[in-house]
């Protein structure tokens, strides 16, 4: 029998894309690495839970529902997101995950010849889908581990579609202010799309951080990225939204997924968004007391270390980065490696409940100081 050409059916660009493969589920590594518990600080997740109200709609959620399609375009939520934003319904779009709206933001706008331009260490799924669409990704290195708006100006050319910027920066917390944003967008010009994706928004408390949601009132190119995975704790149900002008999301509406968001995670997101306030002050608070445990840890052990906004820091190790992880790993702390993220050497840790965190303080110790 002879084999499937595939060298023939398969685009230079696709053969060329190096595949990523997540991590074993927990059960499993649990086993491999032979712990009884397992402390998840290597995907930015909130410890605490969705909040209650969300919680609740999980925990009830009927059976006789699991027959029935979804609403394919999330109308109640929708609906809900204009009231609490002062926009209309049709200049949302949800999708399976943030994953899935950049992918639909680079299929709408982008054809063969055409780049995206983003950083060169930042959330990497831009980069991915450009490149696995068969786009040039033009990555820019970041400066004192901010994302460079002046390079990425220069970076563009007039095949320009897309330019994304992580606000803060995942991994390095860093993030553009107002005045530092609105430069860029002047410079940009209304010619090209701008995606500021706000995934880490509701962590943010810096009077000067910019709302993209107010932007987009006067730069109709930028598009907000927000998601339920991080602050509300949905990251299970994969959902997550873009906001832009009417005219930019009927656009990019073409190139979506419809029916790609399930009843349960609708129904929790929106639920999640009903009286938030005390729950994302709560969250902020834990995250808060471990920035401040894990910054003394660090500077005690002499390690440089990077953090800002957002629920997770980043430190540099004396040693492999993959090999500490292992080391944790039989401690029951598992924490991301950020070799993949191009820093060598650096893990990424989420910040939770003071319990866990000490309980890292003291793996991290005692794995460095052996």
């Amino acid at each position: 029998m002879s084999s499937l050409p595939l060298e023939r059916l398969v685009p230079a660009h696709v053969q060329g894309f190096e595949a990523y493969y997540p991590s074993k589920p927990d059960p499993e590594l649990m086993r491999l690495f032979k712990v009884d518990h397992l402390h998840r600080l290597n995907n930015n997740e909130n410890a605490m839970g969705p909040p209650p109200e969300a919680g609740r709609i999980v925990d009830g959620f009927p059976p006789r529902q699991v027959p029935v399609y979804p609403n394919g375009d999330c109308y109640y939520l929708r609906h809900q997101l204009a009231e609490k934003f002062g926009k209309t319904p049709d200049q949302f779009l949800v999708g399976n995950g943030s994953c899935e709206v950049i992918t639909s933001v680079i299929k709408a706008f982008c054809e063969e010849g055409d780049n995206i331009i983003t950083a060169d260490k930042t959330f990497a799924v831009y980069e991915w889908v450009a490149e696995f669409s068969g786009f040039e990704a033009r990555l820019i290195p970041l400066r004192n581990y901010g994302v460079d708006p002046d390079a990425m100006l220069e970076a563009i050319d007039e095949r320009t579609k897309i330019l994304f910027v992580c606000n803060p920066n995942n991994p390095t917390g860093t993030y553009w202010d107002t005045a530092t944003m609105t430069r860029f967008l002047d410079g940009v010009g209304g010619e090209r799309i701008v995606v500021i994706d706000e995934a880490y928004f509701e962590y943010v408390e810096k009077d000067d951080y910019p709302d993209a949601m107010r932007l987009m009132e006067r730069y109709p190119n930028v598009i907000a990225f927000r998601t339920f995975s991080k602050m509300y704790a949905l990251a299970a149900l994969r959902i997550g939204y873009l906001c832009g002008a009417p005219e930019v999301v009927d656009i990019v509406r073409r190139t979506h997924i419809v029916y790609s968001v399930n009843t349960l995670a609708q129904a929790a997101a929106s639920a999640a968004l009903e009286d938030d306030t005390g729950f994302i002050r709560a969250t902020r608070d834990m995250v808060a007391e471990g920035k401040e445990l894990l910054s003394g840890l660090f500077d005690d052990m002499g390690l440089e270390h990077v953090h800002g906004e957002g629920n997770y820091m980043m430190v540099h190790v004396p040693m492999s980065d993959t090999l500490l992880y292992r080391k944790l790993m039989k401690k029951g702390v598992m924490v991301r490696t950020m070799t993949g993220f191009r820093f060598p050497n650096w893990i990424r840790v989420s910040l939770v409940q003071r319990p866990v965190m000490e309980a890292f303080c003291q793996a991290f110790r005692e794995v460095l100081q052996k």
